[in-house]
């Protein structure tokens, strides 16, 4: 098949192209400049210069193949409403990717007990309603005949497979470790959020591209941590002995923003991702956040 996948140089696109390449699909991918283009072509991926701005690109890119996969920011809305309409009637896939940040609780760093089901009823705070909006466009779109799919996935971790191999966190974190010599957290660190393994993440692209129906939501989540967690399995990788530091919402703004503080390092984001297993067989089986922090890709450095 031939698909589209925008976000085709980054963590998550990046490594859904390569695995999709390896099964035999051929993919084009949006990218910002010729220097890009030279890089992904490199990895068999035929690029498509342009931005999320140039609507008439993506919407030709989306007409011409055959399933789109939008893999580069969960927030643009305006690319969204460009390549739909070009899939309209079509039945053709368009697989979006959302963020688990959605159920996101502003908690600056204490614990929330509540946990989120793929059917759960969604009532996001202010800084997450256009997200939400956005995703229930595009399931919305199954009514005008495109196979259209959410995967959200949570804390993803791991070393990705394509051009660009970090994720968001788990780098920064470690970053703020060895700046600070200790692991810091937000507030008391005790806010939990699930997580995925790219290994484990790929795999649920792959198979909602094969088999995922129409209007179909999967949060992509194979355990949960503590952020308090996180900075002490960090701490101990870098010989800190364990040691955390917390970080008042304030120092947290100014380091990660106001978004990035409040919606990820602050806050509960506790998921379930009871559809995947059950609907398309999804097995996760790699190794596990703080197992991969003091063992793995972190702990070589190689991620």
């Amino acid at each position: 098949m031939k698909i589209f996948i925008t976000g085709a140089s980054g963590y998550i696109g990046g490594s859904v192209a390569a695995a999709l390449i390896a099964a035999g699909h051929s993919v084009k991918g949006l990218v910002r400049s010729p220097e890009r283009a030279a890089a992904v072509r490199a990895l068999l991926i035929e690029p498509v210069i342009g931005t999320l701005s140039d609507s008439s690109v993506l919407a030709q890119s989306a007409r011409e193949a055959d399933a789109v996969i939008n893999a580069a920011n969960s927030d643009d809305r305006g690319a969204v409403e460009a390549m739909l309409p070009a899939l309209a009637g079509s039945g053709k896939l368009f697989l979006h990717t959302s963020g688990s940040s959605i159920v996101g609780d502003m908690a600056a760093g204490e614990r929330g007990e509540t946990i989120y089901e793929d059917d759960t009823p969604i009532h996001p705070l202010p800084g997450k309603v256009a997200r939400v909006a956005i995703d229930r466009l595009v399931l919305d779109s199954a009514k005008n005949g495109v196979r259209a799919v959410v995967v959200c996935p949570t804390m993803i971790y791991g070393r990705g497979h394509g051009l660009h191999q970090e994720s968001v966190q788990v780098p920064r974190l470690i970053s703020l470790a060895k700046k600070h010599g200790a692991g810091r957290h937000v507030g008391r660190g005790e806010n939990i959020w699930s997580n995925v393994h790219i290994d484990d993440l790929v795999p649920l692209y792959v198979l909602a591209f094969e088999k995922a129906p129409a209007g179909a939501f999967y949060y992509a989540e194979n355990g949960e941590n503590s952020y308090r967690e996180l900075a002490e399995a960090i701490s101990r990788m870098l010989g800190f002995g364990g040691r955390t530091q917390p970080m008042p919402i304030d120092e947290a703004v100014a380091e990660f923003g106001e978004i990035g503080a409040q919606f990820s390092y602050g806050s509960n984001s506790r998921v379930r991702a009871v559809r995947a297993r059950r609907e398309l067989g999804w097995a996760p089986k790699a190794r596990t956040l703080l197992d991969e922090i003091e063992r793995g890709c972190y702990a070589r450095g190689v991620a």
